[in-house]
This record gives structure tokens, sequence and C-alpha cells, in this order.
């Protein structure tokens, strides 16, 4: 058994649930759109397995990853040479991000910023996205809040998924830590893989959510040094939040 954040069990669950193309509420055609006049670099950052990247290649724009799985860049990398893609691929933690490019733009789809796990931590790969965006450039990311289920020890429930091969994975959540005040809260999450009846493949993943109230995110943003911060929801650029059930996407340039 091993407990990881995101290993083998979970990218084949995150692949399936994540498909390549797949828009979640919109996001996939906003950052498209938003990103279309972009003649240099783009990085996306935690890039999963290739759900956002590749459109965003095959769009005709140059487009680098990095995500700190080496199990999620083999599923992106796979992915992309089915498709006779060749992007830069990196494994890095944004906090020690270190690549060689500057960019004329980051993005951070689906929420992902959120999964990491300490303020200082998120602070650090603020400044390190700043520093390798070009002067202009802009970081493009989505938040949202969390459900109201703070109940430690409470199970969230158990989901099936059939693989391609037959074979099943069930995944059990539960929340073992939340803390209100400091805005975040952890489950853990259990894979278990099947194979005519018989359990083969037991993966623990522990699941840190991290959340920002929306004008904090904003001022966050303008102490790392960005400025003309746009907060836009549900993915219509320009449209003001008004609920904590919106997804949030935030533009900042750096200066």
């Amino acid at each position: 058994m091993s407990f990881s954040y995101y290993g083998e069990l979970c990218t084949e669950v995150y692949d399936l649930t994540k498909k390549t193309g797949q828009s979640l509420d919109g996001d996939l055609e906003y950052y498209r759109d938003r990103l279309k006049h972009c003649k240099g670099r783009i990085l996306e950052a935690m890039v999963g397995s290739g759900r956002v990247i590749i459109p965003l290649l095959e769009s005709g724009l140059i487009v680098d990853g990095v995500d700190y799985s080496p199990e999620m860049l083999a599923s992106c990398r796979q992915r992309c040479e089915k498709r006779e893609l060749a992007p830069h691929l990196y494994e890095s933690n944004l906090q020690e991000l270190s690549l060689p490019d500057k960019y004329e733009a980051i993005i951070i789809p689906g929420g992902s910023f959120l999964l990491i796990e300490k303020r200082e931590e998120s602070l650090n790969a603020l400044k390190r996205l700043y520093d390798h965006l070009q002067p202009g450039g802009r970081l493009l990311l989505d938040l949202f809040l969390p459900d109201n289920n703070f109940e430690c020890g409470q199970f969230g429930g158990t989901s099936t998924f059939t693989l391609p091969n037959g074979d099943i994975i069930t995944m059990e959540g539960k929340l073992v830590e939340a803390d209100l005040y400091n805005q975040y809260k952890v489950s853990l999450l259990k894979y278990e893989k099947w194979s005519n009846g018989a359990l083969i493949q037991t993966e623990l993943q522990r699941f840190a959510l991290r959340w920002y109230g929306v004008e904090e995110f904003k001022l966050i943003l303008e102490s790392i040094g960005f400025s003309d911060v746009v907060v836009s929801a549900d993915f219509e650029y320009g449209k003001v939040p008004t609920n904590g059930k919106q997804k949030f996407v935030y533009e900042a340039i750096r200066k």
C-alpha cells in the first residue's frame, strides 16, 4: 500500500473522469479564448494528464506543461504522443520552479492551485510563477470555495470506476481534518483496484484543499507584485462574482 498525492491509481481515475479536451463548466473555452492571441510560449502549471494542454496545442498555441506527479506526466506524455504532439513537459513543485523559458502567459485550470496545502508554499509558488513571466505577461487561474461538509470522520461514500480492460477501481473518501480559521481541510482517499474479483492494488491519497476569499486572493496577487487583477465569475470575462457557489477566475499582469 502506498501513501501518495497523485499516484498510479489516482492517475487512472483522473484519466477516466478528466478526459482530454473535456470542459469543466466552460473553463476550456475560456482559457482558449483568452489565450488565442498569444504568440509566445504559454505554461500550464499543474498540467495533470493533459485535459487542457492538448486542445490548446491543437489550436496552434505553444504550450509547455509542469507537474510534480511523474505518473500524471507519463499519462500526459502518452496522450500527446498519440496525437503526434511533443510539448516540453517538466517535473517540479511550483515552489521550486526553475525553467529555462519566460512565458507570455501561465495558466492553472481546474482549481488546482487550491491543492497546495500550506499557505507559505502557495505564496512561494506564486512568486516563482511571477518570476517565470515576461514583463507584461499574464497569470490566469481559477478557484472555488469548498462545500459546507466539515464534519471530521465522516465517509463521503464509495465511487466505482470501470477501466477499459474490465478492471475496477473503487474510491472511498474520509474527511480527517478541517480548520475553518486557517481555511483548509484534508481528506484521505482510499483506492482499491480489482481484477476478476481479486484485490490487486491499494493506494492512499492525502487530498488537501486550501481556499481563499475572493478579495483575499486578489490582495495576495497584488502583494506578490501583480497588477491589473481582474476577477470574473463562471468563466465569463468581466462578470462580477455574486455568490460563493461560483467559480472565480483571476487574470493578473506581471509589471
